[in-house]
């Protein structure tokens, strides 16, 4: 399979799951509308009904939840809108907005269900008794809360971490606290009906007392929703993700380190904006399979993260002194070879063939060859002086006529050959005459395991013996091959 055809086919899995979790998003959130609706209706009547203000309390917590619901069904809807030109990360962040509106919300019911707690203790404490009507509705309406809370917070927590929806993991929050303090008031009913029965005045404060709990519980959650809230609105990256993603980049292969890292996160989606440092003489084809290989790993951690890969080419430890040589020289943007380091009295020499546009005019391939050489001994203290010869890079394209009668400048390569005892064999002899110039080509067969240092020495050698003999001749190009490459 190619490469565009797996990436068309990521995305199109990608996108089939997106959808899957947009659709899940809504309908939880859709039954989080209703279960908060119905709930604060019950809390509200029976309240009234029964003049608790734990059950009251309860009914303002319950009315919080619903116009939460409300916001977070409009935000998920809202969130999951592709990006266009005004939003290039996507309208995900409706979802932190929405989130941080409920901590509003839930802050401001808190502070009233206090003032109303503290003013119904100040009553009693000058004389005023705080009774109750003895009925089952409030014990009944708290049981069937307890359970559609227990339900619903279960659902909304599994589909939150599955769509990465923080809009509906703040709605799941609401309804698992909303258990805890539907039982403190439950409580609370329960001790003033028993005070009630058993003439303990005391018992008549149970009542406000669960509903200053109640709102502490409230405070607890809003601040640990406002904090999620906050972090995702200024981009917060929590210190493990942070690492774990830092991690994995720096293990794949080619990644010298991380330079940089930023995340940030709209809504379900993440964004990821790295920077590696990769070795200045990495080719630019290989770095591009490092970059998608340090892209998987980021999505490995976190499915469906857009990732933005910057490199930076840094030197290495590891490089040698003709790495360095090549690293600045590559920095001109022509193109070289043949570079060599000579141990000389006093330091290093170096010697590099520069290929220059054969359109050049001399001063100008001069100034640039001297630009180099002095780069050179900038970044290379140990490089003392430095030679460049300069060569025309050929643009045009000549046509060959290919020697027929050719025995005789063949003859003269095998006998050149015979000179070399490393030499097995010499075939695939080739002349070509192009305009007054005749150039050749040869394939010499060596042993296997001969150094390219001196199989590079040899058909050099080779080459000057034979053109010294044949000055007809203006360049022979030998390819060397193994000898085992002829038996196959």
């Amino acid at each position: 399979m190619s490469l565009g055809v797996q990436d068309r086919t990521r995305t199109a899995v990608e996108q089939a799951a997106l959808e899957q979790a947009s659709a899940a998003k809504r309908k939880a959130a859709l039954h989080s509308v209703l279960a908060a609706g119905g709930m604060t209706l019950l809390k509200v009547l029976t309240g009234l009904f029964t003049g608790s203000l734990g059950m009251l309390s309860e009914g303002a917590h319950s009315s919080v939840d619903l116009i939460a619901s409300g916001m977070t069904l409009f935000s998920v809807r809202m969130a999951d809108l592709p990006a266009d030109e005004g939003h290039s990360y996507g309208h995900g962040r409706v979802e932190s907005l929405s989130a941080f509106a409920e901590t509003v919300l839930m802050l401001g019911s808190s502070v009233w269900i206090v003032a109303v707690a503290v003013q119904r203790i100040a009553r009693y404490a000058h004389g005023e008794r705080l009774e109750l009507r003895e009925s089952a509705w409030p014990v009944l309406v708290l049981l069937l809360s307890i359970t559609v809370d227990y339900v619903r917070s279960r659902q909304l927590a599994r589909v939150a971490r599955e769509a990465h929806s923080q809009a509906l993991e703040a709605d799941a929050l609401h309804f698992s606290t909303d258990i805890w303090s539907s039982v403190a008031v439950l409580l609370g009913v329960l001790a003033s009906f028993a005070g009630k029965r058993l003439g303990v005045r005391a018992l008549e404060l149970a009542d406000p007392l669960a509903a200053i709990l109640v709102s502490c519980i409230i405070l607890k959650v809003t601040v640990q929703l406002a904090r999620e809230t906050i972090d995702a609105l200024l981009d917060a990256t929590p210190p493990a993700m942070r690492q774990g993603l830092v991690d994995a980049i720096s293990g794949v292969e080619g990644v010298l380190f991380v330079d940089g890292l930023r995340m940030r996160r709209a809504g379900a989606h993440y964004f990821a904006d790295v920077t590696v440092a990769m070795a200045r003489t990495t080719t630019f084809q290989r770095s591009e399979q490092i970059v998608m290989a340090a892209t998987d790993a980021v999505q490995q951690l976190m499915p469906g993260t857009d990732v933005v890969i910057r490199t930076a080419p840094v030197a290495s430890h590891q490089e040698s002194i003709f790495d360095r040589v090549r690293a600045v020289a590559q920095r001109s943007n022509y193109a070289f070879h043949d570079v060599t380091v000579q141990q000389m009295e006093g330091g290093l020499a170096v010697e590099l063939h520069l290929e220059l546009p054969e359109t050049m005019p001399l001063r100008q391939a001069h100034s640039t060859t001297t630009e180099i050489e002095a780069a050179i001994r900038r970044e290379v203290p140990e490089i003392q002086s430095g030679v460049t010869h300069m060569e025309a890079e050929e643009s045009t394209i000549e046509p060959v006529v290919v020697l027929r009668d050719d025995s005789a400048l063949e003859a003269g390569v095998r006998c050149a050959a015979r000179e070399f005892p490393e030499i097995a064999d010499v075939h695939n002899v080739l002349a070509l005459r192009t305009g007054d110039q005749v150039q050749m080509s040869c394939h010499c067969s060596m042993a296997d395991d001969l150094p390219m240092g001196t199989v590079h020495r040899i058909i050099s050698q080779m080459e000057a013996a034979f053109l010294r003999d044949r000055p007809e001749v203006t360049r022979l190009l030998i390819h060397p091959e193994p000898v085992t490459d002829n038996e196959r």
